[in-house]
């Protein structure tokens, strides 16, 4: 009797390894003998998140190649409706004539927009404690009543000019600030910089500069503290002229996206980033390469600057690809 039982157990692990060999040669999933090219263009501001999870789902699918190309929402939407590539980049919500032409999207990821000013701004001390009002941002960004930061901080005897930068192409980035602070990506004004990237960096050179930009440039990715040289500016959400502990959230990345998730920071500033295309993903490589992106590929996301979305917008998205 217990030597039949132990041929039953070695019966078994034979077949249980013996399967998992033949299902998982080499260690991976025979999914992974995916080949062929997918091709992506448009936002720049998404294409850090992309380019990310390209290069993990090629070490995962190494006979597959993608192609990607940045320039703006409006080129990814036109390359993917054309059939110029298999999927847009978008960091933006679709606008009406888009949803018109039932152009099929689906939500990956977020982003989050903040304020930075110069680490050597000569009323940071000042703009710590009390933050900025929106209605100040706006005449800083916008109006352009704001001209000296003497006004924004509530000194009156500073005499420093503010030096305003912006994004200046259509830009995913530049249409939730603005639109956060009323208007649209075209009432912005300052020195337009090429992507968030060059933005940072120009604030970082300029002591009196002031910009925006996703929180993957505002921090850096491995110590997820605030990048070299800029600091993120605090918003005074309430209007109570000081950042109270519950806004009080920039100095660490997880903090920010921690008070993302819990509603302290605006949603206005926190946006869906899509994939989109003319209809519903038939070509089964790229089904397998969104399907990825919303499971294993969610883990690559924080890594890149940016948010993962919750499971329930995961659930929904998967669903859509049924």
């Amino acid at each position: 009797m217990k030597k039949a039982f132990l041929i039953f157990i070695v019966i078994n692990i034979i077949l249980t390894y013996g399967c998992g060999n033949r299902s998982n040669s080499n260690g991976k999933d025979s999914k992974e003998d995916l080949k062929g090219t997918i091709s992506i263009s448009g936002s720049s501001a998404f294409y850090p998140l992309v380019q990310k999870w390209t290069e993990e789902f090629q070490k995962v699918y190494p006979n597959v190649r993608i192609n990607i190309s940045a320039s703006s929402d409006s080129k990814g939407i036109t390359d993917a409706l054309s059939g110029k590539v298999n999927l847009g980049m978008l960091s933006r919500e679709l606008k009406k004539e888009e949803s018109d032409n039932n152009v099929w999207s689906i939500t990956v990821a977020k982003n989050a927009i903040v304020p930075v000013v110069n680490l050597n701004n000569p009323v940071l001390q000042e703009i710590m404690l009390h933050g900025l009002k929106k209605e100040t941002l706006k005449d800083i960004f916008i109006t352009g009543k704001a001209t000296n930061w003497s006004i924004a901080s509530g000194k009156k005897k500073i005499n420093e000019k503010i030096n305003v930068y912006k994004l200046s192409d259509a830009n995913g980035d530049a249409d939730i600030w603005a639109k956060y602070l009323g208007g649209n990506q075209e009432s912005l004004i300052g020195t337009a910089e090429s992507s968030d990237a060059v933005l940072a960096q120009a604030v970082k050179n300029d002591n009196n500069g002031i910009g925006f930009t996703s929180i993957g440039n505002a921090y850096d990715l491995k110590s997820k503290y605030e990048n070299a040289g800029i600091r993120v500016l605090p918003i005074d959400f309430n209007g109570n002229g000081i950042i109270d502990d519950n806004e009080y959230f920039y100095q660490y990345k997880d903090s920010l996206t921690k008070a993302i998730a819990d509603g302290r920071f605006s949603k206005l500033l926190a946006r869906d980033q899509y994939f989109v295309c003319k209809s519903k993903p038939t070509d089964e490589l790229v089904t397998a390469f969104l399907k990825w992106v919303l499971t294993d590929g969610q883990k690559f996301v924080s890594d890149a600057g940016f948010i993962p979305v919750p499971n329930t917008t995961i659930k929904k998205a998967l669903n859509q690809l049924k």
